[in-house]
């Protein structure tokens, strides 16, 4: 297996990411494209954009038009809220809706749980700054890639960015993190850093792939609630659907339950949580 980091010129957390990288292995520099920089450790290979990540669209073609296989992808980032909450995230890739932040509209890119749910366990069990919260961050922005992929952030504002700390604790969990073959769910409800969704990963025997937040669900019709369901499953490759109790009315809740049964696919009950 072939994995592509991205690291990107404009982010400071990713060059921060990288710089930890090189600190733990021999690379080889294998060349350019005469836009983007590689360096090959092993099965892993490192491009160096100048561009922002986001809108980085078929990175993956890019990659590979210049010889290398990729088999799945990582991007190393920043993360930026409002909040400015310290925050180390890990999150698939796509658009439910718009595509104002990069990849295709209505478009999700193939998840990558057990990899995302493993990387996540590990951050928990390594972050050892209690400032920091660890967690989920739903499905967004793109780029668009056909390769399956995923996020880790840094977050959540200038000073965090800067935390090469904080940076170590991201790659050590990701070059650390099991790989389990456990049952993976799609997330239905809650809020953007899906609380419930990476308490059922660190706690559970169960890996999470795309993520359906509430945000998405209000105001949408039951086709585009039957679209947003079934393409994150499918791009998951699970039949099994975990809705967020209590994060939506009843009523709602009625609702998306007769989609997810008029789809084929079947609600999911974690025991005890």
């Amino acid at each position: 297996m072939s994995r592509l980091l991205v690291c990107c010129k404009q982010d400071i957390p990713s060059m921060n990411m990288k710089h930890q990288l090189l600190e733990k292995g021999e690379w080889e520099d294998i060349g350019s494209d005469g836009v983007n920089s590689y360096l090959q450790n092993d099965n892993i290979v490192m491009i160096t954009i100048d561009n922002m990540h986001i809108y980085a669209e078929n990175i993956d073609k890019t990659a590979e038009n210049f010889g290398i296989r990729v088999d799945d992808i990582v991007v190393l980032s920043k993360h930026s809220s409002a909040s400015k909450k310290p925050t180390l995230t890990v999150h698939p890739i796509g658009n439910y809706k718009e595509n104002q932040m990069g990849g295709n509209a209505k478009t999700l890119v193939k998840s990558l749980p057990h990899l995302m749910s493993g990387t996540l366990r590990k951050i928990y069990e390594l972050n050892d700054n209690p400032t920091y919260h660890v967690s989920f961050e739903v499905t967004h922005h793109g780029p668009y890639v056909d390769t399956p992929a995923m996020y880790i952030e840094v977050g959540s504002e200038e000073s965090r960015w800067n935390d090469e700390h904080a940076a170590k604790i991201l790659i050590d969990s990701l070059i650390s993190a099991e790989e389990k073959d456990n049952p993976v769910i799609v997330g239905v409800g809650g809020g953007h850093y899906a609380p419930k969704f990476s308490k059922l990963a660190l706690t559970k025997n169960i890996d999470i792939g795309h993520m359906v937040p509430n945000y998405q669900i209000v105001g949408s019709s039951d086709d585009e609630i039957s679209r947003m369901i079934s393409d994150a499953a499918k791009m998951s490759n699970t039949d099994m659907i975990y809705v967020h109790q209590g994060s939506m009315k009843s009523s709602e809740e009625k609702r998306i339950d007769a989609i997810i049964d008029s789809l084929g696919l079947h609600r999911f009950f974690p025991k005890n949580m």
